[in-house]
């Protein structure tokens, strides 16, 4: 390889580093200029990426496309074989919330999708249900993988948190032992879904069935080293 090859493509990669830094400032400068800030949800702590409730729910759409129908089915025949009536209700209201954030032809693939593929579409429905899930995986763990950092501990949660926190005093409110909570199901859901091992952020290998059915735009949610063009 010759140095105008090497020195070409460092400057690619600076191009796609300085282009998501740019952004996350636009997104920076947006949100402090934003007379009210939306309160980030932070529900997500009911389970991880439910990839088994998922797999009942989702059929039950198919043939009923109504979520509250949906869930109504769920609750009343115990199909997540809850060991308590709350504990059926509160998963039963967390999956179709999830669910409810995809298209047909996502939700469809969920049915068909190989244990990857379907991590990796509950890992979208997450990030779209959830804005504070959403933005860490785009601002961090994306951008950590761009970096060549591939590393990703709880500091790293804690650092993003405290930064959102400026913003948002719902998340200046938490009680350690719920921040704590939050984190660890942030991470079991990365994991979950083999985008993070020990420690390590997994390049996503998005087949071409993931890429057909998912917006360009959501391939940020995802640790890959894409055209950043395709970001939006």
């Amino acid at each position: 390889m010759t140095p105008n090859s090497d020195l070409a493509i460092a400057l690619s990669d600076g191009g796609v580093i300085l282009t998501n830094f740019a952004r996350r400032l636009e997104r920076g400068y947006a949100v402090a200029n934003t007379a009210e800030v939306s309160r980030y949800a932070l529900s997500f702590t009911s389970g991880s990426l439910l990839m088994r409730e998922a797999l009942i729910a989702a059929p039950i759409y198919l043939g009923e496309p109504d979520w509250a129908k949906v869930r109504q089915l769920i609750e009343a025949d115990n199909r997540l074989q809850a060991r308590t009536a709350a504990t059926g209700q509160r998963l039963a209201r967390e999956v179709t919330q999830r669910l409810a954030v995809l298209t047909d032809d996502e939700i469809k693939l969920i049915t068909e999708a190989t244990s990857t593929e379907r991590g990796h579409l509950l890992w979208v429905a997450a990030c779209r249900r959830y804005r504070l899930i959403g933005e860490f995986a785009d601002e961090v763990v994306r951008e950590r993988l761009l970096l060549l950092t591939p590393t990703l501990d709880h500091d790293a949660f804690d650092t993003f948190l405290r930064s959102k926190a400026l913003w948002h005093d719902e998340l200046n409110e938490l009680k350690d032992s719920t921040l704590r909570k939050l984190r660890a199901t942030v991470f079991r859901m990365l994991t979950e879904a083999g985008l993070l091992d020990d420690g390590r952020i997994q390049p996503a290998a998005l087949s071409p069935r993931i890429r057909e059915v998912i917006p360009a735009h959501d391939i940020r949610y995802f640790p890959t080293t894409g055209d950043a063009n395709e970001l939006g």
